[in-house]
């Protein structure tokens, strides 16, 4: 099944924010340090082009923390780019991320004209959260679901930094297509746009192959599982997710599933590597050029069809 969710005030974000681009001097763009490529949204370096950026991977208290520090290289690699891992229980982390703006605009005289910031993310990766912090007063709205900012707004904080924030915005189409499972698993898509059995039964599969004995810990499992389903079966078993008839119900199961691993019940869990992710790249475009051939080929034959029936 392939996850989207692109609702009409997210089409109106994008088309606000790229009118404003010009003006920014540099982005802060928040990602999930669980899901640092699916998190990272293909529209914004269009959007920004050669203006600085900063890779915020929020939420590394979550994250393996082995895994985070191959990404923060992975950015480092790109031109005009920094990352920097942050957890919203350490406040000093989010407050050296001014400094680090400052930083990256060496020859801006900041006493003369402040450095103007734009953040961007996608949604509930923590954007209101951050931005609390750095102002030290509540002036962004927070909640644990996707969504919640609606409009732009500007900010001035310390180390004269004016921040425009955005409300968060996915893309039109997710691809690969995992990517979109693994927002949906994480949280940052809407929860009545999929059902948790899938996106369990997902997850599952993963955690089974990189984090096993996380998962036998947390459930109190003596054996492996020997595949998703069967994860899902001895969870509900375990946690009384069960329907008439002693079966086990996986949306149920597949809910407790998700729930603790987006609390980090399971401990310090990445679900995505550069190596993965670049595989990922290449099926998932020879995939659409497999696609696109087999588009061309029925044009092509219902054209010949066409003329030979006016012939």
């Amino acid at each position: 099944m392939s996850i989207n969710w692109f609702p009409g005030h997210m089409h109106k974000a994008r088309k606000e924010i790229a009118e404003v681009m010009p003006q920014v001097d540099i982005i802060i763009e928040m990602l999930d340090a669980r899901i640092p490529f699916s998190s990272e949204n293909p529209l914004v370096p269009q959007l920004r082009k050669d203006t600085p950026c900063i890779k915020v991977l929020n939420k590394a208290d979550l994250a393996d923390p082995a895994l985070t520090a191959r990404w923060v290289d992975y950015f480092a690699e790109q031109k005009n780019v920094r990352a920097i891992p942050i957890s919203q229980q350490q406040p000093e982390q989010i407050k050296a991320l001014l400094e680090l703006c400052n930083s990256m605009l060496p020859e801006r005289n900041l006493e003369v004209r402040a450095a103007r910031a734009m953040i961007m993310g996608i949604p509930n990766v923590g954007k209101s959260t951050l931005i609390n912090t750095l102002a030290g007063r509540t002036i962004a709205k927070t909640g644990n679901e996707a969504g919640v900012t609606k409009a732009q707004q500007r900010i001035k904080l310390e180390n004269n930094v004016i921040l425009t924030d955005t409300p968060g915005f996915l893309w039109p189409k997710l691809s690969p297509t995992t990517c979109g499972y693994r927002l949906a698993v994480t949280g940052a898509i809407k929860d009545t746009v999929f059902d948790y059995a899938d996106i369990a039964l997902f997850a599952a599969d993963y955690l089974l192959q990189a984090y096993p004995a996380a998962v036998m810990a947390r459930f109190g499992l003596t054996e492996q599982p020997e595949n998703d389903l069967a994860l899902l079966d001895a969870i509900g078993m375990r946690r009384g997710a069960m329907r008439k008839g002693g079966v086990v119900d996986l949306e149920k199961a597949g809910a407790i599933l998700i729930t603790e691993l987006r609390a980090g019940n399971l401990g310090p869990i990445t679900l995505e590597t550069p190596e993965m992710v670049s595989q990922e790249l290449i099926d998932a475009k020879a995939e659409e050029a497999a696609k696109a051939a087999e588009k061309a080929e029925r044009e092509a034959e219902r054209k010949r069809k066409a003329q030979k029936r006016y012939r």
